[in-house]
Order: structure tokens, then sequence, then C-alpha cells
């Protein structure tokens, strides 16, 4: 677990990167430029890891480019100590970014061997978000409610329970579409009334309807 000089000169080269493409939240940018993303990656992708682009990291999951985990990032305005649910932990980057916004957080995974994966991994470089296995569609409830909720992959729509779960001012990320996603983030202004605004269109892996293994 090596992170040298070369990869932190990589890491400041990537912050200018995506600092140019419109990212202004300075912590945001801080959390990207300490976070030593080569060691989420394959050794295969290790020499490509500061380019501004996603790489696969098994079970058909993939470690999202670092400016879309900056935008989304960005648009959930975390204050420290918030309360954050992840429906979707993939490799765990994302979830250290927000760890390194001061959140607490709560992520799931329904891929079986991507969960045991990163569950082993985030603790060796430092980081413990709380992990659970499941279907990111029902969300926690036993954990609800949460300041912020952020969705990592496409969702042909945006699972009502996450909005259940969703504290009274609180703000919800989420790409929502088949081929390629809007970006959405909705703000719960009471238990009747929600904000909808629109960002943008990016491209995720789909998150799958199904139930995890052993949670049907």
């Amino acid at each position: 677990m090596i992170d040298t000089y070369k990869h932190k000169g990589l890491r400041k080269q990537l912050v200018i990167n995506i600092k140019q493409k419109g990212i202004k939240e300075e912590n945001v940018l801080a959390a990207i430029e300490k976070i030593p993303r080569h060691l989420f990656l394959d050794s295969s992708f290790i020499d490509f890891a500061y380019q501004d682009k996603p790489f696969p990291i098994g079970n058909g999951q993939t470690i999202s480019q670092p400016y879309t985990v900056a935008f989304q990032s960005e648009l959930l305005k975390i204050k420290k100590n918030e309360k954050v649910l992840e429906v979707g932990t993939g490799s765990g980057y994302q979830a250290c970014v927000l760890i390194e916004l001061g959140a607490k957080v709560f992520t799931i995974e329904r891929q079986k061997d991507l969960f045991i994966k990163t569950k082993t991994f985030l603790p060796s470089i430092g980081y413990r978000p709380r992990m659970f296995y499941g279907d990111g569609y029902a969300g926690l409830p036993a954990f609800a409610p949460f300041d912020k909720i952020i969705v990592t992959a496409g969702a042909p729509f945006i699972p009502e329970a996450l909005i259940t779960q969703l504290k009274v001012g609180g703000i919800l990320v989420v790409p929502v579409g088949e081929d390629i996603q809007t970006m959405i983030s909705l703000e719960k202004i009471n238990e009747n009334e929600i904000i909808k605004s629109e960002h943008g269109t990016f491209r995720f892996v789909p998150l799958l309807e199904d139930k995890a293994d052993g949670q049907k």
C-alpha cells in the first residue's frame, strides 16, 4: 500500500483538471487530492489511476471518474457529522470522499463479492464506513432518517423508500435513466413537498432492481 510523491503529484494534477471542469468546493477538491485512488484499482490500471476516467473493478461495476464523484459530492452540500446513506458502495472510493468531508457514512452494496472485498480493503487504508450487504432500493430503514442520500449507479426511477428515509431539509442525489442518466437532486422541504433539480447528463452502470442474494 504505497503512496509515493509521484502519486501525490498526479493527484494535484487531477484536482487542477476537475477544477477546470467546474468543481468549486475546496473541501471536495481537498478530499480528491488526499485519497490514493490508485489503491482502489487492479494493478493493470494503476498507471492510469489519476486520469479523469472510470475503470472496471469487477462484477460488472466501475469506479466512477473523479469528476463525477466530485460533482455528486458537491451537490450533497455535506456538513460535518451529517449522517449519509450511500447506495452502491462499489470500490468504496465515493464513501471515502464523504468521510473526508466529515460525514458519518452508511453504505450498502448488493454485489456480495464486491461487498466482501471492499469491507476488507477500506479499513486497511484507514476508512471505516458502516457497510451493509443488501438491496439499495430498500435503503436502510433501521438507521433512517438520513441527512443526505447518494445513489452511485443509474436508477430507472427514484426509489420511494429513499425519499421516505430522507430527513426534512435533506438532499438526495441520484442519476436517473436507462442508458444515459440525468443527475437529479431532491431537497425535502417537508413530508409533502420536494424540490427537484436537474444537473446534466452522465453515464453510470445500472442500479439493479432485484434483491441481493440471500435478501429475497
